[in-house]
């Protein structure tokens, strides 16, 4: 089974062009200018003729980069910039984005191609040795005021603009007040000072700040959940507002 799909840039001479290429577990695609020796072929003056590699590998691929003279950058487009670079040379870069953005420097352009790692192996089973269960690294309830204040904050950059400000702390009680009336800005620094102290980012709330510093913690807070996946797409769910408070 294919693990591994390649979206070719939309102008090059491959009569793929446009189309998806699936490769399974093993299977190696070349890349460049021109047609020996390559499996796609993309046409522009600025690529080199072997220009590099891509490599599937069960739930994730490696990425060799051939070119003697440019840097390869490759983008998580959900993520708020994140990104790697593979230096000329490079042979094997594990990338480790499941949505990721080959950039090639092409004389003067910028040339994109999409790789997508849709499949996700897990541990099945209740076998395992004997002992306690391992505690969660960052353990948070869904149901708590302080998970819809740190979904609000991550709302932005979760909806697909990885770039964008965090909301202010007026923004976000705008943005609970429909499902939670009694919002403030007080109460909202409240749970952005506990988030901060229940994910390990400031030791307590006797050492708890405000004003200047608050955008900072925001900032903080914001990265750790993305990164770590504490807050998801489908959890922005928690903004709704519940069916027994819409207007009838």
């Amino acid at each position: 089974m294919y693990s591994i799909i390649v979206v070719p840039p939309p102008t090059t001479g491959d009569e793929r062009s446009g189309a998806q290429i699936r490769l399974a577990p093993g299977d190696r695609l070349a890349f460049g200018r021109s047609a020996p020796g390559n499996d796609l072929v993309i046409a522009h003056d600025g690529v080199s003729r072997r220009a590099g590699e891509i490599a599937a590998h069960g739930a994730f691929w490696i990425l060799s980069n051939l070119s003697a003279r440019h840097t390869y950058v490759v983008e998580n487009p959900e993520g708020a910039g994140e990104h790697i670079k593979v230096a000329p040379g490079r042979l094997d870069a594990p990338v480790p984005f499941e949505f990721s953005r080959i950039v090639l420097p092409a004389a003067g352009d910028l040339l994109a191609i999409e790789v997508w790692a849709p499949r996700h192996d897990y541990l099945h089973g209740t076998g395992g040795a004997d002992g306690g269960t391992t505690a969660p690294a960052f353990a948070v309830d869904r149901t708590k005021r302080y998970f819809a204040v740190l979904a609000a904050l991550c709302e932005p950059r979760l909806r697909g603009e990885p770039h964008a400000p965090l909301p202010t702390v007026d923004q976000v009680v705008e943005r609970l007040r429909p499902a939670w009336p009694a919002a403030s800005r007080t109460s909202v620094q409240w749970n952005i000072d506990y988030l901060a102290v229940k994910l390990r980012l400031k030791p307590g709330p006797e050492t708890a700040e405000t004003g200047s510093r608050l955008n900072g913690k925001k900032e903080s807070l914001v990265s750790l959940a993305l990164r770590f996946d504490l807050v998801r797409e489908d959890d922005l769910a928690v903004l709704a507002v519940p069916a027994n408070r819409v207007a009838r």
